[in-house]
This record gives C-alpha cells, sequence and structure tokens, in this order.
C-alpha cells in the first residue's frame, strides 16, 4: 500500500445496503417511516410523563429521560443513511465519521444506563416498598441520571480522542450504514492496540457491568416476589417490571446479535439495535403500562377534539 494513499482526513464509505439498488426507494420508504414512528412515539411518551402529574415518579422519570435518549440515539444514524440512499451517495467525512461514533457511543451508552438504573428502581419498589419514596428520592433520580451523562460523556470523548491518532486509506470502506468503532478500528492503517484496550475496557464498564445489576436486581425481585403468599400480589408486584424487561430483552438481544452473527446477519442485527429497538419501546410501554396508556389516550383525545 502506497503512503500517498494513507491520510488522517479520509472519506469513509458506508456501503450499508448499496448492494441492493433496485430495492433503494423501498429502503428509503421504511427507513424514513421508521425514524418518524421512533420520534414521534418517544416524542408522546415525553410528553404524556410531564403533562401528567401521576406520572412525576421514579419510574416514569427515567422512562422520559430513555425516551429523549432514544430520539437522540435514531438521530445520530438513520437522517445520514436516509441522505445517502436519497443522492445515491456512500461518502461520510473524516470530521462526520469522528461527529457520528462519540454520539453513537453517547446514546448507546446511556441507554444501558438507564436500563440499569430502571432495573434498580423496579428493586427498590418491590423489595423495600415502605422505603421507596425516602430511597427514590428526586435527588438520588437526578444524581444517577446526571452520573451516567458525566461517565458516558468521558467515555465517548476518549473513544473520538484515540481514534484521531489513527492514519486511514482514500476512500476506505465500510460495511454498515454508519461508522461503527468495531468495524473503523478494523480498517486503520495505524496501530489500534490501544484504542483495543480502551475498546475491552469500557465493553466492562457499558456491558458487563450494567447488565451484572439489571440481572442482580432482578434475581432480589424473583426471591422477594417467591416469599409472598398472595398470587395477586405477586402478579400486581412484577406486572410492573414487564415493559422493562422486554426492553432489556430487546436491547441486550440485538446488541449481542451484531457481534455474534456473520456479516450479513450482522447488518441485521445492528439495525435491529439502532433502529427497530429504539421505534418499539414507546409501543412497549404503552400498550403494557395502563397509566401510560391511559394518559397518552387522554392527549390523543384531546388533540382530536381540538382539531374540530
Amino acid at each position: 500500500m502506497e503512503a500517498g494513499n494513507q491520510t488522517k482526513f479520509s472519506e469513509f464509505l458506508l456501503l450499508g445496503f448499496s448492494e441492493y439498488p433496485e430495492l433503494q426507494p423501498l429502503l428509503f420508504g421504511m427507513f424514513l417511516s421508521m425514524y418518524l414512528v421512533t420520534v414521534f412515539g418517544n416524542l408522546l411518551i415525553i410528553l404524556a410523563v410531564t403533562s401528567d402529574s401521576h406520572l412525576h415518579n421514579p419510574m416514569y422519570f427515567f422512562l422520559s429521560n430513555l425516551s429523549f435518549v432514544e430520539i437522540c440515539f435514531v438521530t445520530t444514524t438513520v437522517p445520514k443513511m436516509l441522505a445517502n440512499i436519497h443522492t445515491q451517495s456512500k461518502g461520510i467525512s473524516y470530521i462526520g465519521c469522528l461527529i457520528q461514533i462519540y454520539f453513537v457511543i453517547l446514546f448507546g451508552g446511556m441507554d444501558n444506563f438507564l436500563l440499569t438504573v430502571m432495573a434498580y428502581d423496579r428493586f427498590v419498589a418491590i423489595c423495600y416498598p415502605l422505603h421507596y419514596t425516602v430511597i427514590m428520592s428526586p435527588q438520588l433520580c437526578g444524581l444517577l441520571v446526571l452520573m451516567s451523562w458525566v461517565i458516558i460523556f468521558w467515555v465517548s470523548l476518549l473513544h473520538t480522542l484515540l481514534m484521531m491518532r489513527l492514519t486511514f486509506c482514500k476512500e476506505t470502506e465500510i460495511s454498515n450504514f454508519f461508522c461503527d468503532l468495531a468495524q473503523i478500528l478494523k480498517v486503520a492503517y495505524s496501530d489500534t492496540l490501544l484504542n483495543n484496550i480502551f475498546v475491552f475496557v469500557t465493553a466492562g464498564l457499558l456491558g458487563v457491568f450494567p447488565l451484572t445489576g439489571i440481572l442482580y436486581s432482578y434475581s432480589q425481585i424473583v426471591s422477594s416476589l417467591m416469599r409472598m403468599s398472595s398470587a395477586q400480589s405477586k402478579y400486581k408486584a412484577f406486572s410492573t417490571c414487564g415493559s422493562h424487561l422486554s426492553v432489556v430483552s430487546l436491547f441486550y438481544g440485538s446488541s449481542l446479535g451484531v457481534y455474534f452473527s456473520s456479516s450479513q446477519s450482522s447488518l441485521i442485527a445492528t439495525l435491529m439495535y439502532t433502529v427497530v429497538t429504539p421505534m418499539l419501546n414507546p409501543f412497549i410501554y404503552s400498550l403494557r403500562n395502563k397509566d401510560v396508556k391511559g394518559t397518552l389516550g387522554r392527549l390523543l383525545s384531546r388533540a382530536a377534539s381540538c382539531g374540530y
């Protein structure tokens, strides 16, 4: 490889779904629809939580934060993918790729942290119901979210700064529809040892520790439920966890699919992780939660009545 073909300011080619040229119009319409549904659905969740005083509690505070993060997460990747499909272009600038990597890690990591905090909230609510309002105070809830933002801000920033020291060939091809850190490191021309070490360390921070926290919380929840004598009490207590469990399963299932699948299957798993999961979250929480469903129903009825 000639030295003249190496640069720190390359343009990357996002191959994505470009090998299906005849499907581009269909893919554009499908992804645009999914993006709009994701943004609209999560905005409805945020509006429902902020407008109804009955939903002003820790569980829905974390849910509204999760909805905000989901909107930001899909906005980081989908608009660029839609622009590339519409213009029949594959390119993304070096700076654009760095920005995309930063925000994908930022919002993906916040997803992880918020799901962990929500599991802790359910753990306290079921295992220590009499102390719930004292333990899960507004100050603690705000502190947990703030700490999550601070941690993931620095993790994302360090990843981006480490990326800036690497060199790449001109028009390097990436077999994805956005700048995925793992794939970028594979095609770097310079040594990536330091980057890979940091990826390994942060994988524990953003993956293993949060998942361990979620599993521990639910093991304690199940243990507490087993000690309840009434089947109705068990069902009522565990029903508050159903939506969260569904979202956690979808999130971690698609995340694991990205790393344990072939290249073509990995593209589909990545799509599930970055686009489908954020789109389904509002449906999961609205359909499985009577409080949210009732508030959304009243909001939509009020909006319909104002239209006439």
